[in-house]
């Protein structure tokens, strides 16, 4: 996971998102305002949809404490990232405490 990203990044702003990503909104489990945004663009919307859906059932927004690198400091609300297969593409998958992101490897 710490190869994917800078352990004291952020929640990038409205600057890194491409004008024409696909973004679908939703509420969170305590309805809060959440998001996935498609910076891809090739993905179908139902399937952005699903995951979204997903990411809230198993309540994968909201902050959290997570320890960098297994040491002993937590941090609140660094962005955790893992990857995702839509057909036969992989995708990086990053999520930050209301937002998820899918970039290209």
């Amino acid at each position: 996971m710490s190869d994917y990203i800078d352990p004291t990044a952020r929640c990038p702003g409205p600057e890194s998102i491409r004008p024409d990503a696909t973004i679908i909104a939703g509420r969170t489990h305590t309805g809060r305002p959440c998001r996935i945004i498609d910076n891809t663009c090739s993905i179908p919307r139902e399937e952005l949809a699903a995951v979204l859906e997903g990411l809230i059932a198993e309540r994968r927004f909201g902050m959290a404490a997570l320890s960098a690198h297994g040491g002993h400091t937590l941090a609140i609300g660094q962005p955790n990232a893992t990857h995702i297969q839509f057909g036969d593409t992989l995708y990086r998958i990053l999520l930050y405490p209301y937002e998820a992101r899918i970039e290209p490897f």
